[in-house]
Parts: C-alpha cells; structure tokens; sequence
C-alpha cells in the first residue's frame, strides 16, 4: 500500500511540474519530495541544472555588488 502512495504521489507530481501553468508552490513540493527521498542532483556539464547554476551570480566575488540583483 505504501509503495502504491509513493509512485502515485510521485506520478502526480511529475505531471503538476510538467504543466506550464505550474506554480512555485508545486515546484516547491516537489523538490521536499525528492529531499525526503534522499534523491540529490549534481551538477554536470551540460546538464539543464548547470545550465541553471551558470546563470546564478557568484556570490563569493568581492566585487559583486547586491544592488544589482532584481526584485521580482
């Protein structure tokens, strides 16, 4: 029974993410799911997380100046 929960929430949640109306709510949920599974990401070269990371501002930079980050 309990293995029937998991894949169905899991298959759910695949769908709820794959929607382009999704909202960071379900983003959210799915992320705390794979967190609670144990389920981590690296990543690698050409990876779309990569792609995500390269996109991020270096924090560590000295020179990096916050007032530049936009609200949204």
């Amino acid at each position: 029974m309990m293995a029937l929960l998991h894949k169905t929430l899991a298959e759910n949640l695949l769908l709820r993410i794959q929607d382009p109306e999704a909202k960071s709510a379900d983003l959210n949920v799915a992320r705390q799911f794979l967190k609670d599974n144990g389920i981590e990401a690296l990543a690698v070269e050409g990876s779309p997380l990569s792609s995500l990371v390269a996109t991020l501002p270096d924090f560590s930079d000295a020179d990096f100046d916050v007032s530049e980050l936009k609200a949204n």
